[in-house]
C-alpha cells in the first residue's frame, strides 16, 4: 500500500515513537524509542540486553505508535534483531536524524548494539483519529 506523503513526512521528522513488545507471559512492555523509517520499515537501535530486544527474540510481534494522539499513527509488524554487520545506511540515517548519534556504539550496561528491523505488516491508524 502506498503511503500518503504527509505520513512519510511525519515519520521522517517525528523524533519519538512508542514501541510495544510482548513479555514471555504475554503482558505488554511499552517503551519510547528513536527510529528511522526507510521503505516501509521502522529501524530502531538498541542494546542487546534491553528488555525490548529480549522480548522480540522470543515473540517478534510488535506495534509502534507516534506520540501525537490528536493525529494518531499506529503500525504493527514482526520485528527481526540484527546483531552483526549493522547496516551502515540505517546507522547513517539515525545519525542524520538525531544530531550525529552513534547508534552503532555500545553503551554499558545495555550490551552490544543491535538493530530492530520492523517491516510494517498493518497500519491501524495513519494520522486520523477515529
Amino acid at each position: 500500500m502506498k503511503r500518503d506523503q504527509s505520513l512519510i513526512e511525519r515519520l521522517t521528522r517525528e523524533r519519538n515513537a512508542w514501541l510495544c513488545t510482548l513479555r514471555a507471559d504475554g503482558s505488554p512492555h511499552v517503551t519510547p524509542v528513536w527510529f528511522v523509517y526507510l521503505g516501509d520499515v521502522f529501524w530502531v537501535s538498541s542494546g542487546d540486553r534491553n528488555v525490548k530486544v529480549r522480548n522480540v527474540a522470543e515473540d517478534p510481534r510488535v506495534s509502534l505508535a507516534l506520540e501525537d494522539g490528536d493525529a494518531p499513527v499506529v503500525a504493527e509488524g514482526l520485528a527481526r534483531v540484527h546483531r552483526e554487520a549493522l547496516r551502515e545506511d540505517v546507522l547513517a540515517a539515525l545519525a542524520a536524524k538525531y544530531d550525529g548519534w552513534a547508534a552503532g556504539e555500545e553503551v554499558e550496561p545495555f550490551g552490544a548494539r543491535v538493530l530492530l528491523e520492523i517491516p510494517v505488516k498493518r497500519w491501524l491508524l495513519q494520522g486520523i483519529a477515529q
